[in-house]
């Protein structure tokens, strides 16, 4: 997904400390995508960067639980990975502005993302991008599907391909 790739990496370009915040819920089929590119991320951020630059968060179902531990890393960019109903089909991959969040309905989350982001952005000065990942099933139980590990996986290769490139120009 080359306009993917494009896109963050362009984002991301001037980005000093990097923050990536992946909510869902195990438990419900599809919403599970941004923990599992968080996890997939939290495994290689070590070798990524040491964690000085590049920080993994995961928020489950409740991520404003870990708004001090973002504001103590103190991130020029937030990324947030989430499923997110924004009317495409299954698996494709929408990155949301901030203020186009109320628009799109975000899968299982106690406080609405649009508040806690707005909190970040005041509390901090990040900037905050949203990837959203449509979800194919929330069934409780269900497993994630074909569709969204696809997308699931590009997300995180992408990732972690910027933030490679962007370490060896540092060097």
């Amino acid at each position: 997904m080359a306009s993917l790739k494009i896109a963050l990496g362009n984002w991301l370009r001037d980005a000093k400390r990097i923050a990536l915040l992946g909510i869902g819920s195990e438990l419900r089929g599809d919403d599970v995508a941004g923990i599992l590119v968080a996890s997939e991320l939290r495994k290689n951020c070590r070798k990524i960067s040491g964690g000085r630059r590049f920080k993994v968060f995961l928020g489950a179902t409740a991520p404003e639980n870990l708004t001090g531990e973002i504001k103590k890393f103190k991130p020029t960019h937030l990324v947030i990975i989430d499923s997110a109903d924004t009317g495409k089909k299954a698996g494709e991959i929408a990155l949301i502005n901030p203020e186009q969040a109320n628009g799109i309905t975000f899968c299982t989350h106690r406080l609405p993302l649009k508040i806690m982001v707005d909190y970040l952005i005041e509390a901090i000065g990040c900037e905050v991008l949203i990837v959203g990942i449509k979800p194919k099933t929330l069934d409780f139980g269900s497993l994630p599907s074909k569709e969204v590990k696809k997308a699931i996986k590009i997300i995180s290769g992408t990732i972690k391909e910027i933030i490679n490139n962007s370490i060896r120009k540092e060097k």
